[in-house]
């Protein structure tokens, strides 16, 4: 009886603590800088501000994406840094794209016409804990205030 009731105790303890993780809270980019600028292809870079609402910190290891502005192409996104990113709290992700100028020019009129425009990311994460590391697809999608008139 007793070995029963400690083993179903055990299995719930178990169970409750392996619970699903929630995904990451996007809160704000800051600090937009552009790095290089041409006509093949310019770097910008920025800060993106995420939370981290889960009750276990987490190491980030590597993020590879695709950015679209609008559903046209922007550029590729990659971090290829080991983080460690604690538990219920905010953490900034540094974040620099190689911009497809050729593409972003031909399309630019429209968009500075635009007060606000659709920004997606896809693309694939590789996070753990205790130095076991797995792949996770995501995707991103949210408006972005231009604010430029």
């Amino acid at each position: 009886m007793r070995t029963t009731l400690f083993s179903f105790v055990l299995l719930c303890i178990l169970a409750a603590s392996c619970t699903k993780p929630k995904d990451f809270e996007y809160r704000d980019v800051r600090a937009f800088k552009v790095n290089t600028l041409g006509f093949k292809q310019s770097s910008v870079s920025f800060e993106l501000v995420y939370y981290n609402p889960n009750n276990f910190g987490v190491d980030l290891k590597k993020i590879e994406s695709d950015v679209f502005i609008d559903s046209l192409y922007l550029g590729k996104f990659q971090l290829d840094t080991l983080m460690h990113i604690n538990r219920m709290s905010e953490f900034v992700l540094p974040a620099t794209i190689q911009v497809d100028m050729a593409n972003m020019l031909k399309n630019s009129a429209r968009m500075l016409l635009k007060k606000e425009v659709l920004i997606q990311a896809k693309g694939t994460v590789k996070a753990g804990k205790a130095g076991v590391f797995k792949s996770f697809p995501f995707q991103y999608e949210g408006k972005k205030n231009l604010g430029m008139f």
